[in-house]
């Protein structure tokens, strides 16, 4: 199933890739096995609808990756199946309670708040240190 997963990504990924090369005039980048399968896809363009054609296309592409990375018999069907929408799952929004004004001026002095050292104090202490190891050590 590893094997089935990686595939179809890449599949779905490089179909992708490749579509978007040929409508911005890059084909003539792309490799061989890339032009092959444009042209399958221009053919069944003709013949049904743009999502059912990309998507056989990519069905295409998924199988030959699957027997290229290894994967033995019919590759099984990794398309993720549409779940039943959810029912009753809106959440009324709610506004959050409002938090009180905070009053102009100096804050009020905390005994419980823990002093903080400005920040020049800070670099001079980190100055001296640095000068230290570079004097003691250089």
């Amino acid at each position: 199933m590893l094997i089935a997963r990686r595939a179809d990504t890449r599949a779905r990924a490089d179909f992708a890739t490749w579509k978007m090369m040929a409508k911005l005039n890059g084909a003539s980048a792309l490799p061989a096995e890339a032009h092959t399968f444009l042209a399958s896809y221009k053919k069944l363009l003709g013949e049904m609808p743009e999502g059912e054609a990309t998507e056989a296309t990519i069905i295409l592409l998924y199988k030959a990756y699957y027997s290229e990375m290894g994967g033995v018999g019919t590759p099984p069907d990794v398309r993720p199946r549409q779940a039943e929408p959810a029912r009753n799952n809106v959440t009324a929004f709610r506004r959050p309670p409002s938090r009180p004004a905070k009053p102009p001026g100096p804050v009020p002095f905390n005994p419980n708040a823990k002093p903080q050292l400005p920040v020049m104090l800070i670099f001079a202490g980190l100055v001296v240190v640095y000068v230290g190891i570079r004097y003691f050590w250089g």
